[in-house]
């Protein structure tokens, strides 16, 4: 949900309405902290949902126990994210980046202490992990307060925040199924694949590949973060033409990478799963899912780009439904009929996945193509003309 947040900040730090920043992320806090009640309800009943869903009374009661010590984190992540989104459409990133890699090293000592000194066990390792966010937002909103850098765009906390806040939340809330449908997409595969004839096999080796998948994803996280920044600060400064060259570079920059991950995935096919397992049967099964994991790669060059592009433009509406369209009306069927009438296991499962992540990539490129930046900078603009809250004089001079 918190994707609005950087959709307002970005464009309003382009069109240079810094005042309205703090404002903006405020809002977002509110909403996120409130978004949390209810997910603390679900975690509070962790144990009887995970019964009724089949598990076993001690896989419950281990989980839950877990559970219980993330609820804080909840509240500190409804934080985190809007501040880290308030920096980053300042292009202030390196802070972050700081207090984070410290806040790791403090996290591992915790951890270690919690759970083999103080034999806190599983409570003990996420309480420390609810800390560990904690203390990334104390030191973030410490710098935000003393920095220079953010002077202008964070001028106190103002009542504004709690004005608007039905349609921010409607905003947020298009943002929040965009991302949703995208991440639950290939938790299902997932538990499809466990469906197949060997599911041991088959789970194996889509894990192994969907680490090294998660790991290089990182790196177009980046490339989203950051063409979603650049595109509406350009929007909010009515430089259309800026902006759709940002796009360009972006996309182009962020595919070389995702082509040269792919080959180097390629030429370590068969000794790469050997940093996860031992197992030479898994090896050869992973083997097999490279090349479709080297398509997803490449794919991953592109989607989550264009999906930072959505962001910043503020299409979050039009992608959620979009994903509806191509993960589940396309890939989840594709891959259930490959994987299962056609005998091909997780390699079905896999092309069902490439299937829909292709058809959405290939939507957002023609979108993006066909944008009219121009219209999209008017649309900036009269986005935050609505989120202002600046009372409209009675005349017009």
């Amino acid at each position: 949900m918190g994707s609005a947040v950087e959709t307002l900040c970005g464009q309003a730090y382009g069109s240079s309405r810094y005042d309205m920043m703090g404002i903006y992320m405020q809002r977002a806090m509110v909403v996120l902290t409130a978004t949390g009640i209810p997910l603390t309800i679900i975690f509070v009943l962790s144990k009887p949902i995970l019964l009724l869903l089949g598990e076993s009374t001690e896989v419950a009661s281990a989980a839950a126990v877990y559970v219980y010590g993330l609820i804080p984190q909840i509240f500190g992540y409804a934080l985190n994210f809007p501040i880290q989104k308030f920096l980053q459409a300042q292009s202030i990133v390196r802070p972050s980046a700081y207090i984070s890699a410290a806040t790791l090293c403090v996290h591992i000592l915790l951890s270690w202490l919690a759970v083999y000194k103080l034999g806190l066990g599983l409570i003990g390792a996420s309480l420390v992990l609810s800390l560990s966010w904690w203390i990334i937002v104390g030191a973030q909103f410490i710098y935000i307060v003393t920095s220079r850098q953010c002077k202008q765009t964070w001028t106190g906390f103002s009542w504004q925040a709690f004005s608007g806040l039905w349609d921010f939340l409607k905003l947020s809330a298009a943002s929040a199924v965009m991302l949703c449908l995208e991440v639950w997409y290939f938790q299902i595969l997932v538990l499809i694949a466990g469906l197949l004839p060997d599911p041991e096999l088959a789970l194996d080796s889509l894990a192994v590949c969907m680490a090294i998948q998660a790991l290089l994803f990182m790196v177009s996280v980046g490339f989203n973060a950051a063409a979603s920044v650049r595109v509406g600060n350009e929007l909010g400064a009515g430089h259309p033409k800026s902006a759709a060259f940002s796009v360009v570079i972006v996309n182009l920059v962020s595919f070389i990478i995702a082509v040269i991950e792919a080959i180097i995935v390629m030429a370590l096919r068969n000794v790469i799963s050997y940093v996860f397992t031992e197992g030479e049967t898994v090896a050869n099964a992973v083997s097999e899912l490279c090349p479709y994991l080297a398509v997803t790669l490449i794919l991953n060059g592109v989607q989550p780009v264009l999906s930072g592009v959505a962001v910043g433009c503020g299409w979050q509406a039009f992608v959620a439904y979009v994903n509806v369209g191509c993960y589940y009306v396309v890939g989840i069927p594709i891959g259930c009929i490959l994987g299962f009438k056609f005998d091909l296991g997780a390699k079905g499962i896999w092309s069902g996945m490439i299937g829909g992540t292709a058809l959405q990539t290939l939507i957002l490129i023609w979108v993006t193509y066909r944008a009219d930046w121009n219209k999209e900078v008017e649309k900036a603009k009269g986005r935050l003309d609505k989120w202002e809250d600046k009372k409209k004089p009675l005349l017009k001079s």
